[in-house]
């Protein structure tokens, strides 16, 4: 049951990173006021680190900062780890 709560919370929290990158991208091409970097990367280690890359892919939106490419697959690798871990249990 508990892996169930989880994965849903997993899916929803994606979907809210990936749609922070598309606000984001909208926003700084009608040069309005932008999310932060740190609220971005935040929903990524929280959860949503596979919506924010595909966010980061579809949107083509922060893919040339060094700070996204290195944190980006260290907060994917942390939510694969946490799923691995609960999925063992």
């Amino acid at each position: 049951m508990f892996i169930l709560w989880f994965t849903c919370y997993l899916l929803v929290v994606s979907l809210i990173s990936f749609s922070l990158f598309g606000i984001d991208k909208r926003r700084a091409i009608k040069h309005r006021y932008r999310i932060p970097e740190s609220v971005l990367l935040l929903s990524a280690f929280c959860g949503g680190a596979f919506g924010g890359w595909l966010g980061m892919q579809v949107f083509h939106h922060k893919t040339r900062k060094m700070k996204f490419k290195i944190l980006m697959p260290m907060a994917m690798l942390l939510v694969a780890i946490v799923l691995i871990f609960f999925l063992n249990k």
